[in-house]
């Protein structure tokens, strides 16, 4: 079976969870929302180089820039310019250990909560009493769909495009029909996709204490994405942490606090409550779509520090979904790359939609004013299978 985001096995893994020293640690762009002249300014303070050197100066040379680019990455990565650059370390509140997982993977577990033989983990908490809830909240008669078009072009973030081969093309006499097939490795960073309860082991264990001898060459014998066949319908919920942080995107690495959720709740005069599906949006299909793809394990991308998951088991929330990979990354936390994803899957039962597009929702819920709306999704019913593509689509 293979790791998450083609990292085989690499959940937990020595040196890594950390930002990486130098100029790796930082995507290679002037921080959003500073042009040029601010930063080199605030370079020179730091530096305490004369700025006015610099000032006469219609435009910057490339080699001045060049060398501004070098102390960004490096000495200024250290000074932290500000906050410009993201930080390698969270706040001293969320700063957290792989002993600290390993507990919260006791704390926050629902094993056994609906039983030894359970598969459906806290999508348990979708009930008759909550899709009628759900149901009205569509108003307008509106859907937005929460998936990114298919990605066919191969780039550092989609070593596997999704392919189509045309089979038929209607052309052949008697045979009017044109037919194709479609080809995906759709776990990844890529292709929008939920994950089955099947996806991630710890310690040779699943969810719900079900072992490796229940994943073989053949599929999964439990926690396979079949059963979600008969589909998802909830109250789902945007928490969208760039319109809170002001800014279009976040940066790669830039994590998400338990304090952004309070913040988000606050701000958009909502409450997440038992049973619900809670989207988080970082910007990440935004900031590509401006600047292009980028390498993920080498500069990162942004998403939930695990000290979030506390939070969520709080609220006991359904399911989740982003933009990116759930995982702010790297994770912040020594030893193991992918915490939230531990925590979510193994220890609380909870499917993840990953790599969802959510602009357009973004942006109808804030022409809405509301950030609710009944979310609908059906994973294609695999026997064995550790997820699948698919559609989520909001109504309003």
């Amino acid at each position: 079976m293979r790791g998450h985001g083609g990292d085989p096995g690499g959940l937990l893994q020595p040196g890594r969870g950390r930002v990486p020293p130098g100029p790796a640690a930082v995507a290679l762009d002037w921080p959003v929302g500073f042009d040029t002249v601010s930063v080199v300014r605030s370079a020179c303070c730091r530096l305490s180089f004369p700025y006015h050197r610099f000032q006469g100066s219609t435009a910057m040379t490339r080699h001045v820039r060049s060398i501004l680019m070098l102390l960004v990455s490096g000495t200024l990565l250290v000074a932290n310019l500000n906050g410009l650059v993201a930080a390698d370390k969270p706040p001293p509140r969320h700063v957290m250990t792989l002993t600290d997982i390993e507990r919260q993977l006791k704390e926050l577990s629902n094993w056994n909560r609906w039983g030894d033989g359970d598969e459906l983990g806290s999508l348990n908490l979708m009930t008759p009493r909550t899709r009628r809830r759900a149901a009205k909240l569509v108003k307008r008669g509106v859907t937005v769909s929460l998936a990114r078009v298919a990605e066919e072009t191969k780039a550092v973030d989609n070593p596997d495009p999704f392919e189509q081969k045309m089979l038929k093309i209607g052309r052949t006499p008697g045979v009017p029909w044109a037919v194709d097939s479609y080809s995906v490795n759709y776990h990844g960073y890529a292709h929008t996709h939920i994950d089955s309860l099947c996806h991630l082991f710890f310690r040779g264990r699943l969810y719900n204490g079900f072992t490796h001898e229940d994943v073989t060459e053949k599929g999964a014998r439990r926690l396979s994405i079949h059963n979600l066949r008969h589909g998802i319908f909830a109250r789902g919920v945007l928490i969208d942490i760039p319109r809170l942080r002001g800014k279009k995107w976040l940066e790669p690495a830039e994590a998400v606090y338990p304090e952004d959720l309070d913040a988000w709740e606050k701000k958009a005069d909502i409450k997440i409550g038992r049973g619900d599906i809670v989207f988080f949006r970082t910007g990440r299909w935004a900031r590509r779509d401006a600047k292009g793809p980028w390498d993920v394990k080498a500069v990162g991308m942004p998403g939930l520090h695990a000290s979030c998951c506390a939070w969520l088991k709080k609220r006991d929330i359904a399911m989740v979904g982003s933009d990116a990979a759930m995982d702010v990354m790297p994770s912040q936390i020594e030893g193991i790359t992918h915490p939230v994803h531990l925590l979510l899957l193994h220890a609380m039962g909870c499917h993840i939609f990953d790599n969802c597009d959510l602009e357009d929702l973004g942006n109808s819920c804030a022409e809405y004013r509301r950030w609710e709306f009944l979310l609908t999704a059906s994973p294609i019913p695999v026997r064995g299978g550790t997820g699948s593509p698919l559609n989520p689509i909001a109504g309003f």
